[in-house]
């Protein structure tokens, strides 16, 4: 199999050794059965560094390895200039994060048309009013409504879903209010966990995972513990039982990198993320 530069630069240094060593990862995938889950990276990761200079990023973020990136805000593009920029390095939008707001009334068209510019089908929540999560009986309701929004965008070849923070995991007469949110809506809306928010809201993320068997089509891998400023793998989360529970049914289709504490600069971090990652056979 001939495989470009840019490929190699495209699938990491990890990647690149395992052929520089006569492997080949791509066939030990296909004899292994599964197909690789890709890879994305949330820019708000690197907000400041997109705000000064999002095309360097973009092209940054694809070097690394990465197949794709979330926004979480658009910095003054247009869906036009933002899937150009995509195209440009070779990524995927794999989600944004974008407010309740948006996708209410008559706003919930204009919202669906950006995304479909940028060729995202992941509109997600990523958090909620504080009336819609002050009682079991308001996060039931929250719960129908993107069940209500879930079932408005599936036609469009949209999904709409919610994102996890550390408040989601608060206990109401012994229930989460992340299981109410989920017990109530419909298997159509995506169940965004975020593994390290989870942990941090004394959540249990590997028992959500089980809960809600086939919820989690994209997640964020954010790690929990470990020394200041940690990345995937060095800190305390069972990532081979993340990885296990994910992958028990293929219904995952994006793990999304998200670091939000730095040891080094943000664009540094991101980079050992994905690293690690490819060590863990990602």
């Amino acid at each position: 199999m001939n495989v470009t530069r840019r490929e190699m630069l495209k699938w990491g240094a990890g990647t690149t050794a395992l052929w520089a060593a006569g492997l080949n990862p791509l066939g030990a995938r296909a004899q292994s059965g599964k197909a690789r889950i890709p890879l994305g990276l949330q820019l708000y990761s690197v907000r400041n560094d997109c705000e000064k200079d999002l095309p360097g990023v973009l092209e940054a973020v694809a070097k690394m390895g990465y197949d794709g990136v979330e926004f979480a805000g658009y910095y003054g593009r247009s869906a036009d200039e933002l899937r150009k920029l995509l195209d440009d390095n070779g990524l995927k939008c794999c989600g944004t994060h974008t407010g309740l707001n948006t996708l209410l009334g008559d706003a919930f068209e204009a919202t669906v048309a950006f995304n479909k510019t940028l060729g995202n089908p992941y509109l997600i929540v990523p958090s909620l009013p504080r009336e819609r999560q002050e009682s079991a009986e308001a996060l039931k309701k929250t719960g129908q409504l993107f069940s209500e929004l879930a079932a408005k965008a599936k036609p469009l070849g949209m999904r709409v879903g919610y994102h996890a923070h550390g408040g989601d995991f608060k206990k109401y007469d012994g229930q989460t209010g992340w299981d109410i949110i989920f017990s109530t809506a419909t298997p159509d809306v995506v169940m965004q966990l975020d593994i390290g928010n989870c942990i941090g809201g004394g959540g249990d993320p590997y028992a959500a995972l089980k809960k809600f068997p086939g919820r989690a089509t994209t997640i964020h891998l954010k790690e929990h513990g470990g020394k200041r400023g940690a990345v995937i793998g060095e800190g305390d989360v069972d990532w081979k039982e993340i990885f296990r529970l994910c992958e028990a049914d293929g219904s995952t289709k994006w793990y999304i990198v998200e670091q939000e504490g730095y040891d080094g600069t943000p664009l540094d971090c991101v980079k050992r993320c994905i690293e690690n990652l490819r060590k863990m056979g990602k």
